[in-house]
């Protein structure tokens, strides 16, 4: 089982090649990040009582997206541990009946309470959750 979000490429999203922006691509990966959360009634600050720190991110350029692309993010799950998991995501669009992948990403996430500012082990619901994410 995957998550999969659409998030439309917008004006402010180009950059000076007037293709996507990768400050724009990072700020995707947060939204569909954000929005898969969601669908559990989940905040990166309050799930099940404890949060979400990124502790690492990388991309990987494929193709360029432009403006009026609708970003499909298929998110997956890794690496999951005590404390911390990877969301991997694959960003693609259809242009011209073709399916394009435009990036694949990573990012590292920790469990963390921020009331007493330390890493705090996985809830249980969210192991499962990521579990049938896991790729």
């Amino acid at each position: 089982m995957v998550a999969r979000l659409s998030i439309p490429v917008r004006i402010t999203d180009l950059n000076y090649g007037n293709h996507l922006g990768n400050d724009s691509l990072v700020s995707i990966l947060h939204e569909s990040r954000v929005q898969w959360l969601s669908q559990y009634k989940y905040s990166e600050l309050d799930i099940e009582g404890t949060g979400l720190i990124m502790s690492d991110l990388a991309i990987e350029y494929v193709n360029e997206s432009f403006y009026g692309d609708v970003l499909e993010c298929t998110i997956y799950a890794a690496g999951i541990s005590k404390v911390s998991f990877e969301l991997l995501y694959t960003v693609q669009t259809n242009r011209n009946d073709n399916t394009m992948l435009i990036a694949k990403a990573k990012t590292g996430m920790v469990c963390y309470n921020y009331a007493i500012r330390k890493v705090s082990p996985i809830p249980e619901r969210l192991k499962i959750i990521l579990e049938q994410l896991y790729q």
